[in-house]
């Protein structure tokens, strides 16, 4: 069977996911000025950072349920993920630091 909580996890990480990708076209985001967006010109530029962490996160969470300790690389890696967005504006650059990281710190803590 399925956990409810699991269940319900995924149905509010996809409706995030679709109200991220709808909303902007609903509110024609693609025909404010350049550099003029204002708030929707943040939220736009937060679509990328926001998946890549609700998918490391919801991907994480059976492992957690299972293993407590497992949190801590997940938190790091998506902290990791964050702060590298924050400074470089790369999704690549920090995608790619926050899987190396979590790959890291779960070898050298959970083995």
């Amino acid at each position: 069977m399925i956990d409810n909580k699991i269940l319900f996890i995924g149905l509010v990480v996809g409706a995030a996911n679709f109200l991220f990708r709808y909303l902007p076209l609903r509110l024609d985001a693609n025909r404010l000025p350049s550099g003029k967006a204002g708030k929707m010109g943040i939220i736009l530029d937060s679509i990328g950072i926001a998946s890549i962490c609700s998918l490391l996160i919801v991907s994480s969470i059976p492992d957690v349920m299972k293993e407590h300790p497992k949190i801590f690389p997940s938190l790091i890696g998506c902290l990791t993920i964050c702060l590298f967005f924050y400074k470089t504006r790369s999704i690549i650059i920090a995608t790619l630091s926050g899987a190396a990281v979590f790959g890291i710190i779960f070898k050298v803590f959970m083995n």
